[in-house]
């Protein structure tokens, strides 16, 4: 092969790979619009590329799954006019989860009866949008199963928790978390929102929460107390924290001392080792500074909380990667491979951890400068926030590096980490000085 010959080779190959980006990215896009109901750019990128309608995630999700499922009539109408098929299935179909039969929505239509959706289910139907039943491939009506199994030594009753001098601390699309007493004392409540303790969906999300809070004990991980399952609304107990969150620590006092953000980091770490062990690891999924508790105003202990995205994985070796739900947390946050939809393991969650190491340090959160999904987008072509604090200890940099490497088997693993932090904690005296910003 003569030189030239040699060189459109390798510029047809680099070709192809930017095709193929420019595909994944343009892919996400489609599918965020869909999700953020945004007809306008939907339609733009339709116009521009008109196969985009069938645009499938890891999960084999469409737009149109993503429409029906939040029940987005107009993006609904965008994606028929430019050929959506209304029978797309996905890949789950028919499934067993945590021991009990399950059959998840697996058809545009299916997904909007099981929301709840009636317009949407209105216009499926009418472009012969197969329901519950109709195809070989899908599943009958059946009754909704019981949250858990009736019996549980750990079932509440809703008239112990009193509420009477309630706050919130927290809410959220499906429900919120409030302060309440419980047998005298203190406690966590994510309470679901009454009307949506009949959702199909939210149901199986709860379930499969308490399903893997039940199974964790460990001083850095939020300790589960029960669960009222038997009537509504759905409420989910764990130990109260009298120091907040991360994300609000990080707010008032700024960038932390390298001692204080080494002890903090050791004590993520900890928890997040003991998620991660083998044969069963629990994928976090949204770490970030929200998600992470002081146990106390003095903030010399924090946990690892709110596992509504985690997913139990039993896995053969320590090399096992899955096909799981892409752009799955908090975009600020989330390793590139899962923004692009691509088959992700663990380490998803060390590249989280780098982001709030860096946090800690900078006392900025990570792309401040940019929307959440922008920095995403940004970390996922390659980026990566800057360095501005002077005098950082070489080691941390050299970690935060490693952590959120491109290559996912390139990061190391959170014992790998709390081995590195520990050395790093004997030699970094606790008085040491930290100058934030390069002048």
């Amino acid at each position: 092969m003569s030189g030239s010959d040699a060189g459109d080779s390798s510029s047809s190959a680099e070709e192809k790979k930017d095709k193929v980006k420019a595909r994944v990215s343009r892919t996400s896009l489609i599918l965020w619009h869909a999700h953020q109901n945004d007809v306008a750019s939907v339609r733009k990128l339709l116009e521009e590329d008109r196969s985009l309608v069938q645009a499938r995630d890891y999960d084999s999700r469409t737009p149109l799954h993503v429409a029906s499922l939040h029940g987005w009539i107009d993006v609904a109408k965008c994606l028929i006019e430019y050929g959506a098929d209304v029978n797309a299935q996905d890949r789950w179909k028919n499934t067993v989860i945590l021991g009990f039969p399950y059959s998840m929505l697996d058809l545009p239509l299916a997904d909007a009866e099981g929301a709840k959706k009636h317009s949407m289910i209105e216009l499926l139907k009418s472009y012969g949008g197969l329901s519950y039943g109709q195809s070989g491939s899908h599943f009958e009506p059946r009754p909704v199963p019981p949250p858990l199994p009736n019996k549980c030594d750990w079932e509440i009753d809703p008239f112990e928790l009193d509420f009477s001098n309630s706050n919130t601390i927290g809410k959220g699309s499906f429900g919120e978390i409030l302060k309440a007493c419980w047998r005298g004392t203190p406690v966590a409540v994510k309470r679901i929102l009454p009307n949506l303790s009949d959702d199909r969906l939210v149901i199986q999300d709860f379930r499969h929460e308490v399903n893997l809070l039940v199974k964790l004990r460990h001083p850095n991980i939020v300790q589960f107390l029960g669960a009222v399952t038997e009537k509504k609304p759905l409420m989910l107990i764990t130990e109260y924290l009298r120091g907040g969150d991360l994300h609000q620590y990080l707010k008032e006092k700024g960038a932390l001392s390298p001692s204080t953000a080494i002890n903090f980091a050791l004590d993520i770490a900890r928890g997040m080792a003991y998620l991660h062990n083998e044969p069963n690891v629990i994928i976090h999924r949204d770490l970030k500074p929200r998600n992470v508790l002081l146990v106390n105003s003095s903030a010399d202990h924090l946990k690892v909380g709110d596992f509504g995205l985690s997913k139990l994985i039993r896995v053969q070796n320590s090399h096992d990667v899955y096909k799981m739900t892409g752009e799955t947390g908090s975009y600020r946050y989330m390793a590139p491979e899962v923004f692009k939809h691509r088959k992700y393991d663990k380490k998803v969650d060390v590249f989280s951890f780098a982001m709030i190491l860096y946090e800690m340090l900078e006392g900025d959160p990570p792309l401040s400068n940019y929307e959440p999904y922008e920095a995403a987008k940004y970390m996922a072509e390659g980026h990566r926030p800057m360095f501005r604090a002077k005098c950082y200890i070489s080691e941390l940099r050299e970690l935060i590096e490693l952590c959120w490497a491109a290559d996912m088997n390139q990061r190391p693993s959170f014992l790998e980490i709390l081995k590195r932090l520990e050395k790093v904690k004997e030699n970094t005296p606790s008085d040491h000085h930290w100058n934030i910003f390069a002048s």
